[in-house]
């Protein structure tokens, strides 16, 4: 249990044994319900549950304060209680609580601050980046792999089954935009004089894949008919783009368990059935298919909608929303409790009918769209719109390459998906402090060196050669049950209540699907272990104090690897 969990269990208690010998005559109290305060200085946590008690109990806040702190009974976790302002309840913690926060984070290390979720609410999928295979993917879609994978590490952490999934669309008039492209770009390198058509894909890596064609096959394809080069050109670049984005996102650390392929909603079965006819089956059983104009309608306006939606058109030709309809209905069927999508805010007016179609096959609340904003690209503070390579967008695949994984995954990450992000490439390549992933790592770097001068010298040549980990150097230093009873300095105490709150952010940032707060986590943690080492000298004549400091060290760079690795970004033991 939490050490919030278990103050809020202390006065829930409090005020029940207030009621029971008529101290508090109350029909029903309201939970402790515990908070941060503000001000540290009025300790480690709060509760207002006096406040919203005095009405019910007929009495002044601060009098069922006071009734409510005289009823909590002689612990070890509660060093004092005070009542301040018009009835809050402060709690300052005993110095020996915080000192088990290191144990238990040593003990158990990667496993520190897991949680749990209920049956029903645990199996979900997580589909996100889900770009058009016509093309590189470009800065935005980094921002998708950033916010999708952490995310899905976070809320695994928090107790969630996560099933990562990313949505091919390759079905449809953009491919056949595609393979033409190809096709014209071809025909022009081998001479012959033919335009781009208005409709097409620009961009050079049109043209290169159209010399990679040259290269293998020659001139062949300018025998056969348009058609048949197009429908060749498209599955090959469609092919060849869809390789290069899985090696990006491979490259990134970003893996899925899925690649669901929007063509396959379309293919029948033994059956003659296939995921859209099933879809529209269902729908149909329920009520909410009509026919009008020659066309297929979902009455989604008597689910809120603010009009009805065309599924298959008069010409026979299914629309994009009939590809959104077969697949959420596939991801339901194949017995996920919750679906969640990450998706442009350019597709903001999309969320209310897809909302309204699970709602029709009877799953109200099962779809949850994350809109994600753009990423704003700067050089020293100047915006950057070309790639100096190809004088056009920069792509994703360029900024890792000049960047690195863990500065792009953690400044993709430094901000709620609902803001945009000021992406400084130059701020990224900093090896300094104003970094702040750099920061962050140079703090986890500097603990593995603390632990290194603690070891003797055989110690720290068999961890570089690989045959000793850091939490075995770290366990014959510090080893397990020493005494911590020493931690009582106030950067050592805030240090180790920082890592007390780990488990309620796995929580909470799961809940919300807010891996960001994990880099504010970070910086704050570093930021406390940088104040620790200036104020606390690890390295002591008193023994029994440098084993205890080596013990902190060791929590706080478990906690701070942890928050790292759910980023998905390294935990350097040297810089």
């Amino acid at each position: 249990m939490e050490i919030r969990e278990s103050l809020e269990a202390i006065i829930d208690a409090a005020i029940e044994a207030a009621r029971a010998d008529g101290s508090l005559e109350l029909t029903e109290a309201p939970e402790a319900a515990l908070e941060r305060p503000r001000d540290e200085a009025n300790g480690d946590w709060a509760s207002t549950v006096a406040l919203r008690c005095a009405k019910l109990a007929h009495k002044n806040p601060r009098e069922v304060a006071q009734i409510i702190a005289d009823h909590i009974p002689a612990n070890d976790m509660i060093a004092a209680v005070e009542i301040a302002g018009p009835g809050f309840i402060n709690i300052r913690l005993s110095d020996a609580v915080l000192q088990d926060v290191v144990r238990e984070v040593r003990d158990k290390a990667e496993d520190f601050g897991r949680g749990t979720v209920p049956e029903g609410e645990r199996y979900v999928n997580l589909e996100y980046v889900s770009a058009n295979p016509t093309g590189p993917f470009h800065v935005g879609h980094g921002r998708w792999a950033s916010l999708g994978d952490a995310m899905a590490r976070v809320m695994r952490h928090g107790g969630y089954d996560v099933y990562e999934e990313y949505y091919i669309n390759d079905h449809g008039n953009q491919m056949d935009v595609f393979g033409n492209s190809v096709s014209v770009r071809y025909q022009q390198l081998l001479g012959r004089d033919v335009e781009m058509p208005e409709a097409c894909y620009g961009g050079a890596y049109v043209k290169d894949i159209a010399q990679e064609i040259i290269d293998r096959d020659g001139d062949k394809w300018l025998a056969v008919s348009d058609e048949e080069r197009l429908e060749a050109f498209r599955e090959m670049a469609y092919e060849q783009t869809l390789a290069n984005q899985k090696a990006v996102l491979a490259g990134f650390g970003t893996t899925f368990d899925k690649w669901f392929s929007e063509r396959s909603l379309y293919v029948e079965d033994e059956n003659g059935q296939s995921p859209v006819s099933r879809s529209l089956d269902a729908m149909r059983e329920k009520g909410y298919l009509y026919e009008k104009d020659g066309a297929l309608w979902f009455r989604s306006t008597d689910l809120g909608d603010d009009k009805d939606r065309v599924l298959i058109k008069g010409d026979g030709e299914a629309t994009y929303f009939m590809s959104d309809v077969a697949y959420h209905y596939d991801k339901m069927m194949r017995g996920f409790d919750h679906l969640i999508d990450l998706w442009g805010a350019d597709h903001h007016g999309y969320i209310k009918r897809c909302e309204c179609m699970l709602e029709a096959w009877g799953w109200p609340g099962a779809l949850e769209v994350q809109l994600g904003q753009l990423v704003n690209l700067f050089r020293d503070g100047k915006a950057v719109r070309m790639s100096k390579r190809t004088g056009e967008m920069v792509t994703f695949e360029e900024l890792i390459d000049e960047v690195g994984v863990d500065a792009t995954r953690y400044l993709m990450l430094s901000r709620s998906a609902d803001q945009p992000i000021d992406f400084d490439i130059e701020v990224a390549k900093k090896k300094d402090a104003s970094n702040p992933v750099y920061y962050v790592q140079y703090a986890h770097a500097r603990i593995c060196s603390i632990l290194r001068k603690a070891a003797d010298e055989a110690d720290v040549a068999a961890v570089e050669a690989g045959q000793l980990t850091m939490a075995e150097l770290a366990a014959k230093v510090a080893p397990e049950g020493c005494d911590l009873s020493s931690l009582t300095h106030p950067s050592e105490l805030a240090l180790m209540r920082k890592m007390a709150d780990f488990g309620n952010l796995i929580a909470l940032a799961a809940r919300d699907r807010a891996p960001f707060r994990l880099t504010h986590y970070a910086q704050d943690l570093a930021a406390l272990f940088h104040q620790f080492y200036t104020n606390c000298h690890v390295l002591t004549e008193d023994a029994a104090v440098q084993t205890a400091r080596l013990a902190l060290c060791d929590a706080t760079r478990i906690v701070l690897a942890l928050t790292l690795t759910l980023l998905g970004v390294s935990a350097p033991q040297k810089m």
